[in-house]
């Protein structure tokens, strides 16, 4: 890399000094501006006042702030070329299905894991530049004399598959990817109500959810798209490979080699820990030594089931799996490669209490949590057994306060009551960051946006296109109410009408779109819909699809605006490339969701669930729905449960307690107060209370590698590499286990399990943790 210093004049002077470090690796820039020869993405001169302060490593600048990034990772360049084609909407249509149904497996699995887009995008590219190689143009029609048929071809093969044509269907296949959270609403009534939610009143249910969370992103664009800090870090690697692979065409070769070199080695591999050698999933040292032990007698039962507590973790809701380590990439993924080092740290202070807390709360009996396992997402009897929900609340979805009286109260598990908790302790942390510590940035993008004075280039480089009009998002407002009224007034959802407008009047798209990942608000929301739908767990299901749904999929959809800000889509262009992904999404996700839920229902209803198969998140949703509708039992004052809610007030208080510190003491030793996101931590600590937790240390090492020693001392490999590579990966396993799931998983029918051996044991846990009951 080489850095040059420019005047106004374009003359070239000396490369900057070395500022603090005499090997000259790191430099900070203190003169006119800086321009790069080794990447197209680095062209632009930089005002030197710009650049003050930057540093640079190995001539690299180090990419740490929004305004980073929209100076040096991503270019400003537009080449004006089509967006919406023939091409873009048939190949973002073929790959919706492929992107929905990867994220709808995923939600039935141990480990939930986004689609990588990055995999859709490289696979999009390569059938587009063959399609634009191979299928015959107009000029083609020509020469043979057939004019009449030139604009057909060229209709059908409009030319080079230029960036635009690109991003239009690699969003609307990524936005089927985002996957229907409502979808899971009418599993749990198929898992646990036994009710068949009609295809329409699906569709309608879903559309009504999606659109109406675009509209709100519409609405809410001056904050959550416009600024520069509004990265939503996830999206980088998308961003960047988009550029590389249409204006980098030097460096073309050797990321696509790496991409396919690691998709192909991924995809083999995958089948070894995925199927052949499942023990590779959670390789812990612990387990192995307390197997051996068992074994041979020299250990009794109540230290195994603790050794199981603690160590255990590759299979769904088996422990903790403190220090075990994964080799499973599928539940690793390439989110750490991306997520910022301040989100990742302090994630990891969250991760270590909740090691901490999980182990007090189940071994001090709290919430009588020996009765139960230490970790599931299931309702339990006081006497362990699975409580009958059924009996109380029958085929009316309603309660029976009789039954209910012969029946008892469900228990929660203590780690699902403290992972509740930390939900609120999360919420309120996290109105309490966005006014302290976000509200000047708030109040200067609405007069920014007011008066079109927004700094960040990008977007000004944006406003020689129409924009979309407020209206078109009014519109789809009102046709979302209109759907999701439909749905409330002839589907099966015991929601009153008026509850489905209170639950349409609900922060976290701002921490999602600063630091890669939300807080989910879905605890606040059903505390809500039980005090307003008492006794009506299916009520409660829709009043939080309709409102913390609505905001889970605005914060996707932001995402994806702010792609098109950084590539130059056309609005108007994006608006309708989301909506039909959206479309898309909720119909695919319909699908395999049928499919997987009658084929695996015993497995998905219990509690336990498989290293395979896991029924988590939708037990996840059934819980919290029936007991927020006896909130008054357990969740009011004298219940059980009762800090639950109170938490929201602490986790308020404790945020304005930080704002306060740091108006006093900015930096307290090496630490920036406002550095620690408290909403962060407080999710974090209660992140393993159901699933597969063997993966936790190795996503943590990835993350350090990318993310400490990849982007601070080789930025240049990171810039051009890093995010190729993780999509590569992510997208090599999740073909794999897509291939997989049907064909010898069982989602379509008959599962087809490996041959037994030591990598595969028959009997018991995957990483040989077999107490509680293990080997029963």
């Amino acid at each position: 890399m080489v850095i040059r210093v420019l005047e106004s004049t374009d003359e070239k002077k000396s490369p900057p000094q070395s500022s603090g470090n005499e090997s000259g690796n790191v430099d900070v820039i203190h003169e006119k501006g800086y321009e790069s020869d080794s990447d197209p993405g680095l062209k632009e001169e930089q005002p030197a006042a710009a650049l003050k302060g930057v540093k640079f490593v190995h001539g690299e600048p180090v990419i740490t702030t929004g305004e980073d990034v929209s100076r040096f990772l991503v270019d400003t360049r537009d080449d004006g070329d089509p967006a919406l084609t023939f091409r873009s909407f048939f190949l973002g249509t073929l790959f919706a299905g492929l992107g929905g149904a990867l994220y709808e497996i995923y939600i039935f699995k141990p480990v939930q894991m986004s689609v990588s887009t990055v995999f859709l995008l490289l696979l999009i590219y390569s059938i587009g530049f063959a399609w634009a190689t191979f299928l015959p143009r107009g000029t083609f029609a020509e020469r043979i004399g057939l004019p009449r048929l030139a604009p057909v071809l060229d209709f059908i093969n409009p030319g080079p598959f230029g960036l635009k044509e690109h991003v239009v269907a690699s969003l609307v296949a990524s936005t089927a990817a985002y996957g229907s959270t409502a979808v899971n609403n009418f599993a749990v009534q198929k898992l646990y109500y036994d009710t068949h939610v009609e295809a329409l009143t699906a569709v309608l249910a879903t559309f009504s959810t999606a659109c109406f969370g675009y509209g709100l992103v519409g609405i809410l664009r001056p904050l959550t798209v416009y600024p520069s800090e509004m990265v939503y870090w996830g999206n980088m690697p998308t961003v960047s490979i988009f550029q590389a692979l249409h204006f980098d065409t030097a460096f073309n070769h050797s990321r696509l080699k790496l991409f396919w070199t690691a998709f192909g080695v991924m995809f083999v591999y995958e089948l070894i820990p995925a199927y052949i050698f499942p023990v590779l999933n959670g390789v812990s040292v612990f387990c192995l030594s307390a197997h051996w032990a068992q074994q041979t007698g020299r250990i009794n039962q109540k230290t195994v089931d603790a050794f199981t507590n603690v160590f255990g973790g590759a299979n769904a809701n088996e422990g903790l799996g403190l220090l075990s380590l994964s080799f499973d990439w599928q539940y690793i993924g390439a989110n750490f490669m991306s997520w910022p080092l301040t989100q990742q740290a302090n994630s990891w202070v969250g991760i270590a209490l909740c090691y901490i807390i999980f182990i007090a709360i189940y071994y001090s009996n709290t919430w009588n949590s020996l009765s139960f396992p230490i970790i599931s997402t299931s309702l339990f009897a006081p006497n362990g057994s699975v409580w009958h929900q059924s009996a109380v609340f029958g085929t009316t979805f309603q309660l029976n306060q009789t039954a209910l009286d012969e029946v008892g109260l469900p228990n929660l598990t203590g780690s699902t009551a403290w992972y509740y908790l930390t939900s609120n302790l999360a919420i309120g942390g996290l109105i309490a960051h966005c006014v302290c510590f976000w509200g000047p940035y708030v109040v200067d993008s609405v007069k920014q946006a007011r008066n079109k004075t927004q700094p960040d280039p990008h977007w000004q480089a944006m406003q020689k296109y129409d924009e979309a009009p407020w209206w078109w998002y009014g519109v789809l407002l009102v046709l979302s109410f209109f759907a999701g009224l439909i749905v409330v007034l002839k589907g099966q959802t015991t929601l009153p009408w008026w509850s489905y407008i209170l639950a349409l009047l609900p922060f976290s798209t701002l921490l999602y779109a600063r630091m890669g990942n939300g807080i989910a608000t879905n605890q606040l929301m059903k505390m809500v819909a039980g005090a307003v739908n008492p006794g009506r767990p299916v009520a409660n299901l829709y009043f939080s699809m309709w409102s913390h749904d609505v905001v889970s999929t605005s914060i996707g959809l932001a995402g994806d605006l702010k792609i098109g800000q950084y590539l130059k889509i056309p609005p108007r262009v994006m608006f309708l490339t989301q909506v039909w992904g959206t479309i898309l999404g909720a119909i695919v996700n319909y699908v395999v969701m049928v499919s997987v839920v009658d084929a695996r229902h015993e497995i998905l209803v219990s509690p336990e669930g498989s290293n395979v198969w896991s029924g988590q998140v939708i037990q996840s949703l059934n819980s919290a729905a029936v007991t927020w509708s006896l909130a008054k039992e357990l969740y009011g004052p004298g219940g059980p449960y009762f800090i639950i809610p109170m938490s929201l007030l602490i986790g308020l208080g404790a945020g304005v307690v930080q704002w306060l510190i740091f108006k006093r003491w900015p930096k307290i030793g090496p630490i920036k107060v406002d550095s620690v996101i408290l909403p962060i931590i407080y999710m974090y600590s209660g992140w393993m209370h159901a699933g597969t937790n063997s993966t936790i240390l190795s996503s943590v090492i990835v993350g350090l590698v990318s993310q400490l020693w990849l982007r601070r001392y080789h930025p240049a490999w990171y810039r051009k590499y890093n995010y190729i590579l993780g999509g590569a990966l992510d997208g090599g396993a999740q073909v794999m286990i897509f291939i997989l799931s049907f064909a010898v998983f069982g989602a379509s029918g008959v599962g087809r399990p490996f041959p037994t051996w030591a990598g595969n044991p028959a009997k018991g846990n995957v990483d040989y943790c077999n107490g509680n009951g293990a080997l029963d």
